[in-house]
């Protein structure tokens, strides 16, 4: 072993960090979480991403979409990711987190756990709608396809008071985005 791999082994020790992505959905949430996994993994840190919606599918699959089960659904993810934080794995929670309540309430329990809000404007997002969800949500009421409850449309985001770190995802490449979002991570550990 040489002496600088040495120095990095004793430098990732004690790595404790908790990163809450906040925005609405198609702003890149799990895109810039994945993206920065991977680096980080690159650079022999342990790294994990939370996705929201794969954790719906499992973790959270009794929750619906009202605020109650919303704010369960968080901090039920919440309490996974200061678990994984604490046996020293960087964990990125990718999920949309609609109320500054429970983004609080996770960033009150452990000095290590930071908020980051992944901005995207309403009518960028409606262009890309990756999922087709924003279509389907501005649909005329009685529509059979129409989804309703949907986060930024006809259910409330609250814009976080005061995020540790913005990434406009609107104006910022996906590169640039994930490169901000690991400089900062790398400057909290």
């Amino acid at each position: 072993m040489t002496l600088y791999t040495k120095n990095i082994s004793i430098a990732k020790q004690n790595v404790m960090i908790v990163i809450q992505l906040t925005g609405l959905s198609g702003a890149g949430k799990t895109t810039l979480a994945c993206n920065v996994k991977a680096m980080l993994i690159k650079l022999q840190y342990k790294a994990e991403v939370i996705d929201g919606d794969a954790y719906r599918q499992t973790l959270c699959k009794d929750l619906g979409f009202s605020k109650a089960d919303r704010i369960e659904n968080i901090r039920r993810l919440g309490i996974l990711a200061n678990v994984l934080a604490r046996n020293e794995v960087i964990t990125i929670m990718a999920a949309i987190n609609p109320y500054e309540s429970v983004r609080q309430e996770l960033k009150s329990q452990n000095n290590f756990v930071h908020t980051v809000w992944v901005d995207c404007d309403l009518e960028t997002l409606i262009q890309r709608d990756t999922k087709g969800l924003y279509r389907r949500a501005i649909l005329p009421n009685g529509h059979p396809e129409k989804i309703t409850n949907f986060t930024g449309i006809d259910d409330p985001f609250e814009i976080p008071e005061n995020p540790d770190l913005v990434i406009d995802t609107h104006t910022t490449s996906e590169k640039d985005s994930s490169q901000i979002l690991l400089d900062y991570i790398l400057s909290k550990i």
